[in-house]
């Protein structure tokens, strides 16, 4: 019997070779589809005139690819097996992610303090270090939206457009200084979150995420026809900068480098923007932090998790959804005014939907709620398309290609676990008392 028995459970059915060909072949037409008209067709310019130019060898590797990856995978991980598969990632495994990120957070905010100081360290990494912190910003704005309200928002560049064309417009038509202008550009973008909240209370799912896709391109549209204040599709040019407490940082006498006794050199503009957009980042986190302990905040994940039950409890549903909305719009504005002084100059061709789609892909790869995860999502995929920028006609594949790994390793995102909004210590003491007076 127990022969028998251990006969049956060793006994794993053979992989259907036939089933694994036909599958992998399937996906190579699939492939074969997609990869033609894009990758084997491209556009070149030669004597004034645009002309395809054939890359077929492309489209041959690409579909060789697909086809051998979905036959391996078939007859491998896909195959099926005796018993109930373990998962890829274990209880065990997950609790030791969790303790990882809980160290890891201190270490990563004081490697990006101490950044600009270490050796060997370039403008062009403080740079790119300002570049993705910028995601961060807008990542943590956008994870009140989409990560704790639960609400689909593919429009929040828009909210960026506004803020960066609200301090372009002020400082160069009115002259107001960054410092007025950043809480400025933070209100008016909160104002156009709440106009946007307000039409789509009613929506959900994809309903929400078309609406607020359109609100994008319709803020786009604008920027480029209203040509007479928004400059049209030149933009708004000779933003000013800032400066540190009054002080310029120009190499004249009264400037930075001369207040300080200091050589002049224009690495300390670019390692004050680096500080300023590191402070507005940890501004962000901080408050995004404290609102999930208000009740506010604890309101956004109750109509994440169901509206109905939400709804059923008393919660005013109507402000959660504008509160969520106003707040992350409030954030995009602020990382919009430091995008147009670190630029210099605003256009409609920055503020485009595919802003909208990288923003999103952050949080949903980061972890929606995890704060950790978000700036992690945005250290790999704005940093890890600077790797690939040499083989740009190859970027938005490997970008496609981890996106696809990681839902399929990491549905939650790569940080899927976060500590809970509110402990109930108090409640855990009193059921223990009760449980040693023997009224348990």
């Amino acid at each position: 019997m127990e022969a028998n028995e251990k006969a049956s459970v060793a006994k794993v059915p053979s992989p259907d070779i036939g089933a694994a060909l036909k599958d992998a072949a399937i996906a190579a037409l699939i492939t074969l589809g997609l990869a033609a008209p894009i990758m084997g067709l491209v556009t070149v310019q030669s004597l004034g005139k645009v002309q395809l130019e054939p890359h077929w060898m492309r489209v041959v590797l690409a579909v060789a690819v697909v086809f051998v990856g979905r036959l391996v995978l078939n007859l491998t991980l896909w195959a099926p097996k005796a018993g109930k598969s373990a998962p890829l990632i274990t209880p065990q495994v997950e609790a030791q992610l969790k303790t990882v990120t809980r160290y890891a957070a201190p270490v990563a905010l004081a490697v990006a303090v101490l950044l600009p100081f270490v050796p060997g360290v370039e403008r062009t990494t403080i740079d790119l270090a300002t570049l993705v912190l910028i995601y961060v910003m807008l990542g943590w704005g956008l994870n009140i939206v989409v990560g704790l309200a639960g609400l689909l928002d593919l429009g929040y560049v828009a909210f960026y457009a506004v803020g960066a064309y609200s301090y372009a417009l002020l400082s160069t038509q009115f002259g107001i200084s960054f410092w007025l202008c950043l809480p400025l550009a933070g209100i008016l973008a909160a104002l156009w979150g709440v106009m946007l909240g307000f039409p789509v209370l009613r929506l959900r799912g994809d309903y929400l995420a078309i609406v607020t896709l359109a609100f994008g391109e319709i803020i786009r549209i604008v920027l480029l026809n209203w040509q007479w204040v928004t400059g049209g599709p030149n933009g708004i040019p000779n933003i000013p900068k800032p400066t540190f407490f009054g002080i310029d940082f120009t190499a004249g006498p009264g400037g930075f480098a001369d207040t300080f006794g200091l050589t002049p050199s224009g690495v300390h503009r670019i390692i004050f923007m680096y500080y300023l957009i590191l402070a507005l980042a940890l501004f962000t986190n901080y408050v995004v932090l404290r609102l999930r302990r208000l009740p506010i905040g604890r309101a956004w994940e109750a109509l994440r998790e169901d509206e109905i039950a939400c709804r059923s409890l008393g919660v005013n549903t109507v402000n959660t959804k504008l509160t969520a909305f106003a707040l992350g719009a409030m954030f995009a504005g602020f990382a919009g005014s430091f995008f147009a002084t670190r630029q210099s100059l605003v256009s409609p061709e920055s503020f485009t939907f595919i802003e909208s789609a990288l923003i999103l892909a952050i949080v949903v790869l980061g972890g929606m709620g995890s704060q950790f995860g978000v700036a992690l999502a945005a250290l790999l995929m704005i940093g890890g398309f600077e790797l690939f920028r040499e083989f740009e006609d190859y970027r938005m594949m490997v970008f496609g290609v981890v996106m696809v790994l990681i839902m399929v390793w990491r549905p939650r995102g790569i940080v899927s676990s976060r500590s809970p909004s509110v402990f109930l210590k108090e409640r855990k003491a009193i059921s223990g008392s009760l449980v040693q007076e023997g009224h348990g």
